[in-house]
């Protein structure tokens, strides 16, 4: 007999899909390849903290609106008390890329897409601790 596949299991695994994406894009526009665009990579950043949280939310059966705004994830998360160590001034900053991704807004400056992958990484593996400790115990 086959289970269903919870809502939060294809979130997080299309967390992990897009952060491997952005990586390899990331180690790609590292190595000089022009046709590469930084905020296409922070776009694809923004859409797995996105799924992350909304995965948080989703295994937690709390209801959030179809938004891209990662200040509204985030502040539902506190208000819910999920124990996530985030740095939220971070995640919410990557909300922009959400749009300007899509439409590949250019900037002037070279955004540090370090940080983010650090911060997106730990929330990511944070998130899958959660769940799997949750999961024991239920």
């Amino acid at each position: 007999m086959v289970g269903f596949v919870k809502y939060y299991e294809i979130l997080l695994k299309k967390a992990a899909v897009v952060l491997r994406s952005a990586t390899i894009l990331y180690n790609n526009f590292q190595n000089g390849n022009s046709a590469l665009d930084i905020e296409v990579i922070l776009f694809h950043l923004q859409q797995a903290a996105e799924k992350c949280l909304k995965a948080v939310l989703s295994f937690h059966q709390i209801n959030y609106q179809k938004v891209h705004d990662l200040e509204v994830l985030v502040n539902l998360i506190a208000d819910n008390k999920i124990p996530l160590q985030i740095n939220s001034t971070q995640l919410i900053d990557l909300s922009d890329f959400a749009v300007e991704g899509r439409y590949s807004v250019i900037h002037d400056d070279l955004v540090d897409a370090e940080k983010y992958f650090m911060e997106i990484n730990q929330l990511y593996q944070q998130v899958i601790n959660l769940i799997s400790s949750n999961l024991k115990s239920i």
